[in-house]
This record gives C-alpha cells, structure tokens and sequence, in this order.
C-alpha cells in the first residue's frame, strides 16, 4: 500500500480596513484637551473605529510618545498601528511594527456636531433585540456620519454624502444616491447586495472585496445599479 501524505493548506485572503488617522501635534497636552472638546461634542465619532495614530510632526526629542498612546486608547480610541514614529523614543514597540507611511493624505473628515440626529442611530443605539435584522434610516446620511450595523441590513431612505459611509452586516439599500462609502457584508457574508437609486460612490465593499470610483464602470455612474460578489469578483449592473 502507497500512503499519500496530505498538506495541510493555509488560506490567505485580502481585507481592507477604513480606519481614521489621527496627526498630534505639539503641545501633545494641548492636543489632548482639544480632542477631549471634540469627542464631547461628538461622543461616539471614535466608537469601535480603528484608528491610525500619525506622529510625523512630533520632534524627535519629545518625551513620553508611549504614554500618550496610553492617555488616547484611555479614551476608547482604538489604536491599530502608527506612522512616523521614531525608534528612539522608548516604549514604542508596545504599539507593534510601524505602519510604513501613506504617499497619499487621506481624505480630511469633520465630526458631525452633538450625538447622533434622531434617526440615524449608530450600531450602538440600534434596538437590542436579537429579532431586529434591519436598521431604517428616514433621513440623508451626511458628510462625515458613519452608520454601523452588524446585526444585518441597512436601508437608507434619502442619500449618502460624500465623506459618509454605511456599514452593515447584511445588505445595503440607497433610495437616494450613493456619494460616501457603502461596506455590505461586514460578518462575513459573501452573499449579501448594495443597491441604490444613483450610483456615485467613493468606494463599494462586499466581504472584503471593494471597488474604488476610479474602477466603476462609466456605464453604471449616475445610475440605478446592484453590486454584488460572484466568487471574488465585484459585479455592478445597472437596473431597468
């Protein structure tokens, strides 16, 4: 008899995370005290984000770098890397490996003012029975809002700005046009859909798998289209 030894295969897939990046500059206290005015006007803009702490404008010599990671993730910030840091100042290795550093500056983003405008609840403030499978937003989702909705769809009855962004676990559905960021799929679902009225988007997700307005087809922009995964290619198509 011939025994076949069987390997063992390790899959490797490719996601891409939005996260927020924060530049401090210095006085890092100053810094604090107006992130600490900022987060009280808008309190939950940082909740279950990740960010990315930018310290390129930190002088070299500026003491006590770690504990000001320390002072930021106090405040519910969650930190997943950092740019710029320099490998003198001590304890910095406690944030892992640097992030090598961005050529492109993201796009700039305003925290919305005050808490969230009733109704448009964060993933937080939705209803906490486990029955409730879709989150209904009965106004425009604007520039620099982020709606999160893990437990499944999102249906949005006006449109999204530019800058905005719409998470969910299950599908996603514009009544008005698309201009933000639309995420479908955020628990692993393949088969979940985007839909909406007007397609202009700055980026479109599904499992994992985005697409940038650079690579929409120009037959679908300004157009009533559904996106969705066929293994792990995006299809968009525009419906009649």
């Amino acid at each position: 008899m011939t025994s076949h030894e069987t390997k063992s295969l390790i899959r490797v897939y490719g996601r891409t995370i939005m996260a927020l990046v924060l530049t401090p500059d210095v006085p890092l206290n100053d810094w604090l005290n107006a992130l600490d005015a900022q987060m009280e006007r808008s309190p939950n803009f940082f909740d279950a984000r990740p960010v990315v702490v930018d310290l390129g404008v930190v002088p070299r010599e500026q003491p006590g770098v770690a504990q000001f990671l320390q002072l930021l993730e106090q405040r519910g910030i969650r930190i997943i890397g950092t740019e710029g840091a320099h490998p003198s100042w001590d304890g910095i290795e406690a944030w892992g490996r640097p992030l090598p550093v961005s050529s492109r500056r993201g796009r700039e983003i305003e925290p919305p003012e005050g808490r969230p405008a009733q109704g448009l609840p964060q993933a937080e403030a939705a209803p906490l029975s486990t029955e409730v499978n879709t989150l209904l937003i009965d106004q425009p989702v604007r520039s620099g809002q982020s709606v999160v909705f893990e437990r499944g769809d999102i249906t949005v009855l006006g449109s999204v700005a530019s800058g905005a962004e719409v998470m969910a676990g299950g599908s996603i559905h514009i009544y008005g046009t698309l201009r933000g960021r639309a995420v479908a799929g955020l628990s692993g679902h393949p088969g979940a859909r985007i839909f909406c009225s007007k397609l202009q988007a700055e980026l479109l997700a599904i499992d994992g798998v985005y697409q940038t307005a650079d690579g929409m087809p120009a037959t679908a922009l300004g157009k009533p289209v559904q996106v969705w995964l066929d293994g792990e290619q995006m299809k968009i198509s525009v419906l009649d």
